[in-house]
């Protein structure tokens, strides 16, 4: 028999479930914070929400075209556009949402190879550009029922803040970033169809909150710490894109590291950074720092050469 073994591309470990059945239950589970973002903001946020996944789809399709291999009828197109608007004030122009929809396909997706190669999450890595490229339009949040800032914006210049609001989703933000009861729900569906675990959540949010507590000037106040968990983008970040399987670690010991890192890149934006918000930098550069969290944390090599020699930790 040849000892030679075949050395290929990942995935490694492989699964009956197929790309888009994994990309239709993310859908599935987006779909109540979806719902509540066009009931919230109204047919506006319906708009964005369209125009973003049209463009991720017609990249991915003309991309197909033009290589001979067409990969978007695994979902994943439209997943990441629906994550992308999800993450868009309801005000932006449609054709900033188009352009960060081209981006996030075309330069952080295909061009790196295609779904399962892309070093960073393309939806967050589309936001931050267009956050870098169009700062005000980007945080302009004023909008029919709801005008002024962020809770988020006003926790940190030392406003009160209504939790419950912000639980519910009765206030401004992100088309899907208000409702925490939402976000929750669609967790939950995710959690159920064993899609994700909580490794990576539950590392983020306690971490965050930890670092919250010791750093952000109301120690463990209940009212200040549910007020940064229900603000901003966290839940939706850390159920929804920090679990991406693509740009996470695989191995158990790495997604704690990786958890507990976004967490503190999370903590160290809000509260010491010049915005309010954090979650977005705080996963693409977690994403970078995949690599070498799974080099540090890889599973010790163990067992028996031919001939009886055991093998080094």
């Amino acid at each position: 028999m040849s000892e030679l073994f075949k050395v290929s591309s990942n995935p490694h470990i492989r699964s009956k479930v197929a790309t888009n059945g994994l990309m239709a239950a993310v859908l599935i589970a987006l779909m109540p914070a979806t719902g509540f973002g066009i009931y919230n903001f109204g047919p506006r946020a319906l708009a964005v929400i369209a125009v973003t996944i049209a463009s991720t789809i017609l990249t991915e399709y003309f991309f197909g075209l033009y290589k001979g291999k067409l990969t978007v009828t695994d979902l994943s197109a439209v997943v990441t556009g629906l994550l992308l608007a999800l993450n868009l004030p309801v005000t932006i122009p449609l054709w900033m949402a188009a352009l960060g929809g081209v981006f996030a396909i075309l330069v952080v997706k295909m061009l790196f190879g295609g779904l399962g190669q892309n070093f960073m999450n393309p939806a967050l890595a589309a936001r931050c550009f267009l956050l870098i490229s169009f700062p005000t339009a980007m945080t302009a949040f004023q909008c029919d029922g709801y005008t002024g800032a962020t809770p988020l914006a006003a926790l940190k210049a030392g406003e009160a803040v209504d939790v419950l609001d912000m639980v519910i989703g009765r206030t401004a933000g992100t088309i899907g970033e208000t409702s925490v009861i939402a976000i929750l729900a669609g967790a939950c569906i995710l959690i159920l169809f064993g899609v994700i675990d909580i490794r990576i959540p539950g590392s983020y949010i306690v971490t965050f909150i930890l670092f919250a507590g010791i750093f952000g000037g109301h120690g463990f106040h209940p009212a200040y710490l549910a007020a940064q968990l229900a603000g901003g983008g966290l839940m939706l970040g850390a159920f929804f894109m920090a679990t991406d399987y693509v740009t996470r670690p695989i191995t158990i010991k790495g997604q704690y590291v990786y958890g507990i890192v976004l967490g503190l890149l999370t903590g160290i934006f809000r509260i010491f950074g010049p915005g309010a918000e954090g979650v977005s930098y705080a996963i693409i550069l977690g994403n970078l720092l995949v690599p070498l969290i799974e080099k540090c944390t890889r599973p010790t090599a163990f067992g028996y050469q031919k001939g009886g020699r055991r093998l080094e930790k």
